[in-house]
């Protein structure tokens, strides 16, 4: 009866692995400043320095005199110019994956898709950004184009933890639980740090039914990250499947206190306090889930019609 939605996992190469002799410093530069302010959300400003970290790291640029340097730090006057030649830098790829997560974060799937391709071509080996081309197809409703992302990712790195997390969620999702949860454990073998990934098996346990499991691996991913919002939803959604309906509310009340436009956690509290009789508490949720989500209005009808069918049989 609750609603809820799966949480993926992306990833962000931070510079320190390989250095590539080619590659001008000023590119490097551009990288790791684009890189921090990409983990600071300044994702704007983020692309514009990995757009010039990948601008300079595919250019040579002649000295005028018929050889060409080894390789400059500024840009070519001209593209047209018979000096400058584009070249393929295997640090690009890098960079093209960092970018593709800073225009995933602005909403731009497509960019970041094309970014990801780039990476790929360049890197064919590159798990990162599989892993990370797989959440923008997702986000476009690819959920064939996303399994054979982290498929990919798995063949290349079978200790990657978060593509066995992104994996079982989507499985989840697709109704192979089984499988979900063969994944999710997996991850959590690997790497037990991530709340995501907690959440995700989390609610696997609430399609088994396993109410009390499902509250212990919310508990886990709310110790790990305490604001996120999701695990409170789901933890409120195997409270109220337990009868549990203020324990219920006050999560789904600390949902939307961290995500305001969280409708799912409105539609669920709407529905708790329906059972409890509190009706225009409850109506006053279904306009706010309504407000943030029109196209939910037949279904949440439906929702609501089933749980005051369950109310009237209890009296």
């Amino acid at each position: 009866m609750p609603c809820y939605r799966i949480v993926f996992l992306l990833a962000i190469f931070l510079f320190g692995a390989q250095v590539y002799a080619q590659t001008p410093r000023a590119a490097l530069e551009h990288f790791k400043e684009g890189n921090k302010k990409l983990e600071r959300g300044d994702l704007a400003r983020a692309t514009e320095e990995l757009s010039q970290a990948i601008e300079i790291s595919s250019r040579l640029e002649g000295d005028g005199s018929g050889t060409h340097k080894a390789m400059t730090n500024g840009f070519a006057s001209s593209a047209d110019n018979a000096s400058v030649v584009t070249v393929i830098d295997p640090f690009s790829a890098y960079a093209y994956t960092s970018r593709g997560l800073a225009r995933y974060g602005q909403g731009d799937w497509e960019g970041a898709i094309l970014d990801w391709d780039r990476a790929i071509t360049i890197n064919p080996g590159f798990a990162v950004a599989y892993l990370d081309r797989g959440s923008a197809r997702y986000a476009k409703g690819d959920k064939a184009g996303s399994l054979s992302d982290w498929n990919r990712a798995l063949s290349i790195d079978p200790r990657m933890a978060s593509a066995y997390s992104n994996r079982g969620g989507l499985r989840q999702q697709m109704g192979e639980t089984d499988e979900a949860l063969t994944d999710l454990n997996k991850s959590i073998t690997l790497d037990g740090r991530s709340a995501r990934t907690y959440c995700n098996r989390g609610f696997v346990w609430i399609d088994k039914h396993d109410w009390r499991r499902a509250i212990s691996d919310f508990d886990n991913a709310i110790r790990l990250e305490p604001r996120m919002a999701w695990a409170y939803q789901g933890r409120g959604i195997a409270r109220m499947d337990l009868n549990e309906l203020e324990a219920a509310i006050v999560d789904f009340s600390h949902a939307i206190e961290l995500d305001s436009d969280l409708v799912n956690a409105y539609i669920n509290r709407g529905l708790a306090l329906l059972l409890q009789s509190k009706d225009e508490e409850a109506r006053k949720d279904f306009v706010c889930a309504l407000t943030l989500k029109p196209g939910i209005k037949d279904e949440l009808a439906t929702r609501i019609g089933l749980v005051e069918e369950l109310r009237t049989s209890k009296h």
